[in-house]
């Protein structure tokens, strides 16, 4: 397994592009179920998840070319589509649960593997399945599948009104893309409104879709008989864009992060601010301003993770490496899931003060931290280890980056261009 080597103290400067986002290219890839025509998407990026889906899709029958520019995908799914998303692809992603919608709407019938556990916590499938049944599709879950059909002599789902029990995003985008092809209008009450839905939404009205209320909790769909080809660029990713905030904010430095989007980065900027960092709109992108190293002027700031537009839990690791090298204590607390401060013990590892009490983490900010091997435990704990090894003395190794390359492209390779001293070596 591949690991990164990171020799601390350095600050970062110059300029970098920011990634489409992960969490809006697997939707997206898997909305080109929904048409027989060619669609085309650009500012794909290149990472595990995204080569996980292709191969999955392509399972499917999909044919699929990548083009060089601009991060280019097409995609074609002609007749017949294979509708089983089967074991030995979901296992390591369960984004792949998102297929269960188009093809349900598109073939009438789908047959998707429960996806497998996930290390950060629980991400049930039930609301998934409450909410097609509601359009009116039979299902029942046996031997480690979800069994999805149209009822005898039906051709197409129904609409229906959904409010789920909780707030889920891949439930939203599941209904989402299943209800475009519905019969009648779909309602999504306690709809997520996370920036990735409304891009795919947009995606959706592009191939002929009627959709109104996207980025608001209350979405309202009237199905359409047909969906054709388009073509959409995936929305810049916020959470690279708030981890390279954090980096730049850790290490000191002026960075230029073409393409990031402050709207969708409100809640982590204004915590930025508040600890001391510039950070302004330059042209389409974010410039990050930081004096120098955390230690010397920035002030921890405490936080609680919430949905969308809260404080996101994808950023709570990076925040927390942060905090652990500002000045004063801080307290962390974590909504959304239940074991996601599997990284403390590794910052422990490299000197930081950190106490666990269930969803708190106290954080006192200590003035320096010491290289040292830590190993990965979820994507997002991944990048918090990064920061902390870009500001630790000596030599920090990342182990298991494998979940790093789940949602970061290339990530070393533009903290090198930024002047850090790091590198991926083989394991």
């Amino acid at each position: 397994m591949d690991k990164l080597l990171i020799r601390g103290g350095k600050p970062l400067n110059g300029t970098i592009a920011i990634s489409g986002a992960k969490n809006a290219a697997l939707p997206e890839m898997c909305a080109t179920l929904l048409t027989s025509e060619p669609v085309r998407l650009y500012n794909v990026p290149r990472l595990r998840d995204v080569a996980t889906m292709r191969r999955l899709l392509e399972n499917m029958g999909v044919q699929i070319q990548t083009h060089g520019e601009r991060g280019g995908m097409s995609f074609q799914s002609m007749e017949p589509v294979n509708s089983e998303a089967p074991y030995e692809l979901v296992k390591t992603m369960r984004a792949s649960v998102l297929a269960l919608g188009p093809l349900l709407a598109r073939t009438g019938r789908a047959r998707v593997s429960l996806p497998g556990g996930c290390a950060i916590g629980a991400r049930p499938v039930e609301q998934h399945i409450k909410g097609l049944q509601a359009m009116g599709a039979e299902i029942r879950v046996e031997h480690g599948y979800i069994e999805a059909s149209l009822p005898a002599g039906r051709t197409r789902l129904k609409g229906a009104s959904i409010t789920t029990d909780m707030i889920t995003v891949t439930g939203t985008e599941n209904f989402l893309m299943a209800a475009t092809l519905a019969e009648g209008t779909t309602v999504l009450e306690n709809a997520a409104q996370e920036p990735e839905i409304p891009d795919l939404a947009e995606m959706l009205i592009k191939m002929g879709a009627k959709i109104s209320g996207h980025g608001t909790s209350r979405i309202v769909i009237e199905g359409v008989e047909k969906l054709h080809g388009c073509e959409h660029a995936v929305v810049a990713d916020r959470i690279e864009c708030g981890t390279f905030l954090c980096a730049v904010a850790a290490t000191g430095g002026d960075v230029l992060l073409e393409h990031g989007r402050p709207e969708h980065l409100d809640v982590v900027i204004d915590k930025l601010c508040e600890a001391g960092v510039d950070i302004v709109r330059e042209g389409d992108g974010i410039r990050v301003r930081a004096a120098g190293p955390a230690w010397q002027h920035l002030k921890a700031q405490s936080f609680r993770t919430t949905e969308y537009p809260g404080f996101p839990t994808d950023m709570q690791a990076q925040f927390m490496a942060l905090n652990a090298v500002s000045q004063g204590s801080s307290l962390v607390t974590e909504t959304i899931f239940e074991n996601r401060f599997m990284h403390v013990s590794e910052l422990s590892r490299l000197g930081a003060n950190i106490t666990i009490d269930g969803k708190n983490a106290m954080v006192e900010g200590v003035e320096r931290l010491s290289g040292a091997t830590v190993m990965a435990t979820d994507l997002r704990a991944s990048a918090g280890l990064v920061i902390a090894g870009l500001v630790a003395e000596g030599e920090t190794t990342v182990d298991r980056i494998y979940h790093l390359d789940r949602g970061y492209d290339q990530m070393e390779v533009k903290l090198r261009t930024l002047g850090a001293d790091i590198e991926r070596v083989a394991g």
